[in-house]
């Protein structure tokens, strides 16, 4: 076996572990998160703003994917391949913003990239090999960063993938962790006691 068949390899093998503990280890950083916050509530107002936006690509998001059963191409995916993770990247910001940690600014970033980016790896790969048509995709259409695209946002839009994907549960998980920083908030403000 070759040295490069060999990286190839493992960085397949991490792209399904980091698939796999992704959500365990957000639980895990949620409560790091909350024990390294120091919000306020002008933070925690401009952290929620910014949080929207995410929290609306990825509801628009899964409106639209019809997971493993075709190539999406329709609404946010017609803007960037990845809608979803980027939707959950703004969250983050928002919600790191939210914290007024430095330190979870550095934690985000390296969860991003040792576990989010070998993640859409390994998912693009799986679905370049299910998919034939996705490499002329990928050809237009970049990995995060979103393109100018014609086409409405809401054109396709399911409500029914959008409740089958459970998406919602962003959107009252996003409710709970600010109802967290608030009651953080609170208890800072009061002295900790």
């Amino acid at each position: 076996m070759t040295e490069s068949t060999q990286t190839a390899n493992a960085s397949h093998d991490w792209g399904r572990i980091a698939r796999r503990i992704r959500v365990p280890l957000g639980f895990a950083f949620a409560a790091l998160y909350l024990w390294l916050a120091r919000p306020t509530l002008l933070s925690i107002f401009i952290g929620a703003l910014f949080a929207l936006p995410g929290l609306l690509l990825r509801a628009l998001a899964s409106g639209h994917v019809r997971k493993n059963e075709e190539l999406t191409t329709t609404g946010p995916y017609s803007y960037t391949r990845n809608p979803l993770y980027l939707g959950s990247i703004i969250v983050a910001a928002g919600f790191v913003w939210a914290a007024r940690s430095w330190t979870l600014v550095a934690i985000v970033v390296i969860l991003f990239i040792t576990i989010y980016l070998p993640v859409i790896r390994a998912e693009e790969k799986f679905l370049r090999g299910k998919f034939t048509d996705f490499d002329a995709y990928a050809a237009g259409v970049s990995r995060l960063l979103p393109r100018y695209s014609s086409e409405s946002l809401w054109d396709n839009f399911s409500t029914s993938l959008y409740r089958a994907h459970r998406e919602y549960n962003a959107l009252l998980g996003a409710f709970a962790m600010l109802i967290a920083l608030l009651l953080k908030w609170a208890w800072i403000f009061s002295g900790g006691k």
